[in-house]
């Protein structure tokens, strides 16, 4: 799911903590949310990223 959705809303907190609150396919989705989030939470610090996910290595068994 996340290889489908890699922009991503993260909202910033004290002590340089951040959280991943929404993924989208479009940046345009993104940044329509984020409009919203900032009239709901106006205090907040939220950023729009592109975080593609990393394919991981599958693991062989034995």
């Amino acid at each position: 799911m996340e290889k489908l959705n890699p922009w991503c809303i993260v909202r910033h907190f004290p002590s340089m903590q951040h959280q991943i609150v929404a993924r989208f396919r479009r940046r345009s989705d993104a940044e329509a949310h984020s409009q919203a989030l900032h009239r709901l939470i106006p205090s907040a610090t939220f950023t729009i990223i592109f975080n593609p996910a990393v394919e991981q290595p599958e693991q062989i068994t034995p």
